[in-house]
């Protein structure tokens, strides 16, 4: 597992503050009739101090007429051509929208605002010799906001050379590493990377004169993450053991899975309000590589797709407010931490990626018994035996009967994927059982004591662990298989049943024989 693409963005967020550009003139003595012909003047000198000459003196600089060309195609022509094997490839300049600053006239008084417009913008791209691949985009109009693209894969695959790894690799999928662990464990060391003074390294190449050109108000650049996408990756010994199973795992997503269940993998936890925005979408499209599958809650999205022998589950993070992080507030370090919004900036990378990793390993556990080739029988025939309870007691417990109503609708409430986040406790399964809500305490008495029971009957049966310090419990991963099973047959037709159990011809003609 590990970050496929991150993108960050620099800003100078004094400057967007309603009057911050205004503070800024007046910190540098430039009266706002001035704002134009000043700006103008420091757009140059970026211009100049830039990589531009350096790149024309190379034959790798590109001026781009539209905006909606490919600059990384662009970008890989000139490579080829020129063979860059490290270092700068190329820079390209094209005009594309912003948000940038212009005068304003407001009751006879001139003011600097925000506003969208378009601004030349540099794209600087590079062959990094530690982190591969990449490029990074300046504003070269007042903001002079930055963005940096990263990509896991470049950077992992410099790690494995130089610890001399060997490896198969096709497009962005590793196939084939002589290493697994090893090479995990130098994914792991990207989590520990100093992400402000990486980005601030990157940032005196491109942009050396920051901060110079800004005068009197010196302002370093605040990075946050724009987008993230976190992928696991699962091997198969050839494209044909995948394929004999991803055909069964996309049907089954795309029919089964509704959004609530998309919403639980996102770590959705607790109840979801029937007037909440989160809007699911679901959809599945070809690829020449293959075939994906795509799950979209607001800007965020869960994918599943299939390359050669590789399966991967990929979580892209664009809106990072529907989760949380344990920390403090952002002006008081020293305060006292507790579950927060999740921000955008860097400093809380390191919880995306437990967060992103988390929801991959919902979403692969979950398929993962939809593979299952055990028969039902075999699957439900311990579930039916008398076992020993959990305990020093050892007493023995009735078996399960996962066909009759009642113990149906005990694995059936279990089974609700919205526990397997934090867990289900007893009251979660008192409401699960007993939909009617009572008002008399005998009542309640009788039905808490139930679940008490039937709770030690499960945990018997292995179909629910104990989550350690806590009055939580959660079906583990190798019941999911069992419940999924047992449901399945449970809902299904008995002509289907009948249809799947015909004996084949050659069985026929044995039995003739």
């Amino acid at each position: 597992m590990r970050f496929d693409r991150l993108v960050f963005k620099g800003k100078l967020r004094q400057l967007y503050s309603p009057n911050g550009m205004n503070c800024y003139l007046a910190a540098n003595g430039v009266l706002r009739k001035d704002f134009k012909a000043h700006a103008k003047k420091v757009t140059d000198q970026v211009l100049q101090a830039s990589l531009i000459d350096q790149a024309k003196a190379l034959g790798r600089f590109r001026y781009l007429y539209s905006s909606r060309l490919s600059k990384e195609e662009v970008a890989r022509q000139i490579a080829a051509e020129h063979q860059v094997k490290e270092g700068l490839v190329c820079v390209l300049q094209c005009v594309e929208p912003c948000w940038t600053f212009d005068l304003k006239s407001k009751q006879k008084w001139l003011t600097v605002e925000g506003q969208m417009g378009k601004c030349s913008q540099l794209y600087h791209y590079y062959i990094h010799p530690q982190l591969g691949w990449m490029h990074v985009r300046l504003q070269t109009w007042f903001p002079f906001e930055m963005q940096v693209y990263l990509n896991g894969r470049e950077w992992l695959g410099r790690q494995m050379d130089a610890a001399g790894l060997s490896y198969q690799r096709s497009d962005n999928k590793f196939l084939w590493v002589s290493d697994w662990q090893r090479a995990q464990e130098l994914f792991d060391q990207q989590l520990q990377t100093n992400w402000p003074m990486l980005l601030d390294g990157l940032q005196q190449q491109v942009h050396p004169l920051h901060p110079g050109h800004l005068g009197r108000l010196p302002l370093a650049y605040n990075w946050t993450v724009f987008a993230s996408e976190w992928a696991s990756d699962v091997a198969f010994r050839s494209r044909q053991d995948l394929e004999g199973l991803y055909q069964r795992w996309v049907r089954h997503a795309f029919l089964n899975y509704d959004s609530v269940q998309v919403l639980r993998f996102l770590g959705q936890s607790g109840r979801l309000q029937t007037s909440g925005t989160a809007a699911v979408e679901s959809n599945i499209e070809r690829f020449y590589e293959g075939m994906r599958l795509k799950h979209w809650v607001n800007k965020n999205s869960l994918k599943l797709y299939d390359h050669l022998n590789v399966l991967r589950s990929e979580t892209t993070i664009n809106d990072p407010t529907g989760f949380k992080v344990f920390r403090t507030k952002e002006n008081d370090p020293e305060g006292e931490p507790q579950w927060r919004v999740m921000r955008r900036n860097a400093a809380d990378l390191h919880r995306r990626a437990q967060v992103s990793q988390k929801t991959n390993e919902r979403y692969l556990g979950t398929l993962a018994g939809v593979a299952e080739t055990k028969t039902v029988k075999e699957l439900a025939a311990p579930l039916c035996q008398r076992v020993a309870e959990v305990g020093k007691s050892g007493r023995k417990v009735r078996g399960l009967n996962p066909l009759e109503a009642t113990d149906a609708a005990l694995l059936r409430a279990i089974s609700d994927p919205k526990w397997m986040i934090n867990g289900i406790r007893n009251r979660d399964l008192v409401a699960a059982l007993y939909p009617t809500p009572t008002t008399d305490s005998m009542e309640r008495r009788k039905r808490t004591a139930r679940v008490t029971r039937l709770i030690r009957l499960l945990r018997a049966h292995g179909l629910l662990q104990k989550i350690a310090k806590t009055h939580c419990y959660q079906v583990s991963a190798e019941s999911q298989t069992i419940i999924l099973a047992v449901m399945a047959a449970h809902a299904t037709e008995s002509r289907k049943l009948m249809a799947s159990g015909k004996p084949s011809q050659e069985a026929k003609k044995s039995m003739e024989q």
